[in-house]
């Protein structure tokens, strides 16, 4: 059975930084392309980004480009957004996902999905 488990979420002020953590279990995590996904109130669920299994290639919406970095580390099971700079309208909560090998940003791509953890920016 699969499950993320993302934390690291929290209340923040605009320009401050968190680092979500996503713990895999259940799946071969070392094979899998991992993202990041927000969804904010009364909008649909948007790619943040993703990172490939072997870490070589990385992936950004240009929203967040230059502000948050994906990482992982195989060897913990383990992915991590850094986020930097943050801006309220970053304010969303925030799902990981795993999908087999290649990269994906669109939401339908990844068939496994953490609980979410919610971040919120103030200004």
């Amino acid at each position: 059975q699969v499950q993320l488990v993302e934390s690291g979420g929290g209340l923040v002020q605009a320009g401050g930084s968190l680092r979500l953590s996503c713990a895999a279990s259940g799946l071969t995590f070392s094979r899998y392309a991992m993202g990041w996904f927000r969804q904010a109130p009364g909008k649909e669920r948007e790619f943040v980004a993703a990172i490939t299994w072997s870490r070589d290639i990385t992936y950004y919406a240009d929203s967040v480009k230059g502000r948050f970095t994906i990482s992982r580390v195989n060897a913990e099971n383990t992915v991590y957004l850094q986020m930097n700079s943050l801006k309220p309208e970053d304010t969303a909560v925030y799902y990981c996902a795993a999908r087999w090998e290649t990269l994906g940003e669109h939401p339908n791509q990844y068939p496994y999905w953490g609980q979410g953890t919610q971040v919120t920016v103030s200004s």
